[in-house]
């Protein structure tokens, strides 16, 4: 019986409709699901979209699966700009509004945190101009989903503003450190850029954490990669967790992977849960 709880991101499901991809998930032995609100998956600007959260909560409830919001569509926002516009752009407040409703559908569903990075940094704004307008979004953002009673997971993300846990830190230290603003933290980039052993990284990003993701990688190279095919020695990185008391969904991210995810979630599942059981040995 594993303690820690594993969850599938949907993003690595995106030729599925998501009502099916929810019960693959759940028949395959997964504890929750990292939705990406997409064109496709819960889209968020659809028509009749109280009708669809109602739908996705009751199978969620059904099925007796947690859930996270992710936001890391690629072309939800502009069909012509991969993840745009971010909270950096001139045009930043269609990613506010995308955000706002994020929280939004998180609340109906019951979600355990909502998960969003601040993007690349546009060639035209100046570096101070970004910093400043992510400090600002992100504290519209901290506002409206305290008022939702939803946790933010901020995600470092690799090449974007904020790629490491040190600029987590700077950026949470200029917000003032707010009970709601916690961190996601990909495994995956935790060995491609962060310069110490990744047990001792996760371990000390323990007591923030409200969302995790979990994929193998290379140090300096960000690939997803399927569990085996990286750099990473997981059972002892999945034993911080479980030292550190970590509770929230550990959700498994393959994006590229949709062409065989049935096959890949299960693979997936059935490695998490004996690398976990020789951390225990």
């Amino acid at each position: 019986m594993s303690t820690l709880r594993y969850g599938y991101g949907t993003n690595g499901f995106a030729n599925h409709r998501l009502a099916e991809a929810i019960a693959v998930l759940a028949d395959l032995g997964y504890c929750g699901v990292a939705l990406t609100l997409d064109h496709d998956h819960l889209d968020p600007y659809a028509p009749g979209l109280a009708r669809d959260i109602a739908a996705v909560a009751d199978q969620l409830r059904d099925r007796h699966l947690g859930v996270v919001i992710e936001t890391g569509a690629r072309y939800l926002l502009d069909p012509w700009r991969k993840h745009a516009p971010t909270l950096l752009h001139d045009d930043r407040k269609v990613r506010l509004d995308f955000l706002r409703r994020a929280v939004a559908i998180g609340a109906d569903l019951g979600a355990e945190a909502v998960s969003f990075w601040a993007g690349v940094r546009p060639p035209d704004v100046a570096g101070r101009t970004a910093w400043s307008r992510l400090v600002d979004g992100c504290a519209e953002l901290t506002a409206a989903a305290a008022g939702a009673g939803i946790p933010l997971g901020f995600e470092p993300e690799p090449g974007m503003l904020v790629e490491d846990l040190a600029g987590w830190h700077r950026l949470r230290a200029e917000l003032g450190a707010p009970a709601g603003f916690g961190l996601t933290l990909d495994i995956g980039h935790v060995r491609c850029l962060e310069p110490g052993p990744v047990p001792q990284v996760v371990a000390e990003a323990v007591p923030y954490l409200v969302n995790v993701q979990i994929d193998d990688m290379r140090r300096g190279v960000h690939e997803h990669l399927e569990f085996g095919r990286g750099e990473i020695h997981f059972p002892p990185v999945l034993r911080a967790l479980i030292d550190g008391g970590y509770r929230g969904l550990v959700a498994v991210e393959l994006p590229r992977h949709s062409h065989a995810a049935p096959t890949v979630a299960r693979e997936s599942l059935a490695f998490l849960r004996a690398a976990e059981a020789e951390g225990e040995r």
